[in-house]
């Protein structure tokens, strides 16, 4: 006899439920029992040893954010390639076309996004 859906789940609830009582009860123990020590080396920022100049809230610029989606949107489709490759051959020439054509779009975006300047970083902005 096949189990029921709430039966079938049941472990993985219960290691869920047990791995946030485990997470949240080291947090709390550490609260409660940590010791908090105050001083100034401990509350300013380590920089690889260099002494930090300035103030820790600075700006970057709006291309760094860009390229960072980007990477993330060129990185998830890239990810449909895989299980492309996996059936390639059960797809036929259809499924070469296909992806080729996915590939072509791919591609002019990318080529747009670099005509528009957002990968250029040393060009300043207007």
């Amino acid at each position: 006899m096949s189990p029921s859906y709430p039966e079938a789940y049941f472990p993985i609830l219960l290691q869920v439920g047990l791995a946030v009582l485990v997470a949240g009860g080291v947090l709390v123990t550490s609260h409660l029992l940590g010791r908090r020590v105050r001083n100034k080396t401990k509350d300013s920022p380590y920089e690889c040893g260099i002494t930090p100049v300035g103030d820790a809230r600075g700006r970057f610029s709006v291309k760094f954010y860009l390229v960072a989606v980007l990477f993330i949107l060129f990185d998830v489709e890239v990810v449909f390639l895989f299980p492309w490759a996996v059936v390639f051959r059960e797809l036929g020439l259809f499924g070469f076309f296909s992806m080729l054509l996915y590939m072509a779009l791919i591609l002019a975006g990318f080529f747009f996004v670099w005509k528009k300047g957002v990968l250029d970083w040393a060009k300043r902005g207007r």
